[in-house]
């Protein structure tokens, strides 16, 4: 019997989607979000995208920032 894996959050897809149209590898985005004042490094944000890792209320308006868009928008399927 295999156990279905439930996600440790619901932003990561956008995350990843929204960091790839930017054209920003997660090397390059991990180092910009670095540089708005989030330490994060490209396993931490892997594990994000990936749905593995949770997401702090702080975390995620700094990734928002870095992104240049909204909160709201991390929420859209």
């Amino acid at each position: 019997m295999t156990r279905k894996r439930i996600p440790a959050n619901i932003i990561g897809p956008q995350i990843r989607r929204y960091r790839n149209e930017l054209g920003l590898t997660q090397e390059k985005f991990a180092a910009k979000c670095q540089l708005i004042g989030l330490d994060i490094s490209r396993a931490t944000l892997s594990q994000i995208e990936a749905q593995i890792r949770c997401v702090k209320d702080s975390e995620l308006l700094l990734i928002a920032k870095a992104l240049g868009i909204s909160t709201d928008n991390l929420f859209i399927n």
